[in-house]
């Protein structure tokens, strides 16, 4: 059957994209190709299971989930298994935490770090503003935290490092930065970073299964492997997260696919979501307009990556215009305004030295769906006899 299946995705994908327009193939499209795609990396021993979900900006359009929780075990996952989404945090909670306060007139893009963390003061940490946290340019280095005063143990040690990199010249990704801004958020809004996610990002659009600390009551939480190997669920897996209680700026936000397709839809819909407004127009277009550093080699937006060594997830299809983020358990997401298109990837990652087959994974998936999925970029190519890149 299998074999069967890989034969026919084959065939599919050997035809032009046009005669997808067709109902039928369409649905065989959609039914075959992203499915056997899962399969195969279940079968290399790649991930033990996984969930996509295409849409736009009215919604889900297309949803598989292949595998179980474990490996050949567990129950098989869904569009409503938890996943820890790992740095898609960033972008999920700290990023549209940071552009709601900046919405309110209460920080703004160029206020020095010193003036949030007045315990930078006199180092040569002085420059740093919080746009160079939000793109990773702040010019620091993670540093190993302690688990006892985790916040003081990593500010005492930002201090201490030399880096020998001046704010704002070159992007270097750093889990320090959304650390920082996580911190910042709580000092700003007085209230911790995950309850300001919550009311003022989560509960106004439905997203009821999206948090840090998940209650496995709820929902079936997918696995992550420790440096042992060995899986386990409903702990972040991220050991920095860990030491800061599982509520971090950089990493520990669980989710699930279904939560995930109200975000991006908001996202597509500048800001808005069944008629709630989350973010104004000006704030969404802000977040994720492009900012070019390291000569121009690496583009990132508001704590969203455009073009970078980190953008596997935008395939072959996505437009210059398209952004998204990657997580390191497994998960992905990627949103293009131009096509009206998202892909979001949540899958139990069970191979991670095999980085380069991950990643290639992240970019086939996302560029079948824009090519399953007509878009109008894709269309006026094929149109004009011009060759899609």
């Amino acid at each position: 059957m299998i074999i069967f299946r890989i034969f026919l995705a084959a065939i599919l994908l050997s035809l032009p994209i046009t005669l997808f327009a067709a109902d039928g193939l369409l649905d065989i499209g959609r039914a075959v190709t992203i499915d056997v795609i899962l399969e195969n990396a279940i079968r290399r021993g790649l991930i033990s299971g996984g969930v996509v979900a295409v849409g736009n900006h009215t919604g889900q359009l297309y949803g598989t989930a292949q595998g179980r929780v474990y490996p050949d075990a567990g129950p098989l996952l869904s569009d409503r298994t938890l996943f820890d989404t790992a740095s898609l945090t960033k972008v999920l909670a700290t990023a549209p935490a940071i552009m709601k306060l900046l919405e309110q007139g209460r920080l703004n893009l160029l206020d020095p770090l010193t003036r949030w963390f007045p315990e930078f003061e006199g180092s040569d940490r002085d420059e740093i503003t919080i746009l160079n946290l939000l793109t990773h340019t702040s010019g620091m280095n993670d540093v190993e935290i302690a688990t006892t005063d985790p916040l003081k143990s990593l500010i005492e040690k930002a201090i201490m490092q030399n880096s020998g990199a001046l704010p704002g010249n070159r992007f270097r990704y750093a889990d320090i930065n959304f650390i920082l801004l996580g911190e910042l958020v709580k000092r700003v809004s007085h209230v911790s970073l995950d309850r300001f996610c919550t009311e003022n990002i989560y509960a106004p659009i439905g997203m009821a299964e999206t948090s840090f600390l998940p209650q496995a009551a709820f929902n079936v939480i997918a696995p992550t492997a420790g440096y042992d190997k060995k899986l386990t669920a409903g702990v972040v897996q991220d050991s920095n997260a860990r030491s800061f209680g599982g509520v971090a700026g950089h990493a520990g936000l669980f989710s699930t696919a279904s939560d995930l397709n109200r975000y991006a839809t908001m996202i597509l819909n500048r800001g808005k979501y069944n008629g709630v407004q989350i973010f104004t127009e000006r704030v969404i277009t802000q977040m994720t307009s492009p900012y070019f550093y390291s000569n121009g080699k690496v583009i990132r937006g508001l704590g969203w990556d455009i073009n970078s060594p980190f953008s596997s997830p935008r395939g072959i299809h996505f437009s210059d215009m398209s952004f998204g983020h990657t997580g390191y358990s497994g998960s992905s997401i990627w949103i293009d305004p131009e096509q009206d298109l998202y892909v979001i990837l949540l899958t139990v990652r069970l191979d991670y030295a095999n980085v380069r087959q991950f990643n290639q994974l992240r970019s086939d998936i996302s560029s079948l769906a824009v090519s399953i999925f007509s878009t109008p970029r894709i269309a006026a190519e094929i149109a004009n006899g011009t060759k899609i890149p």
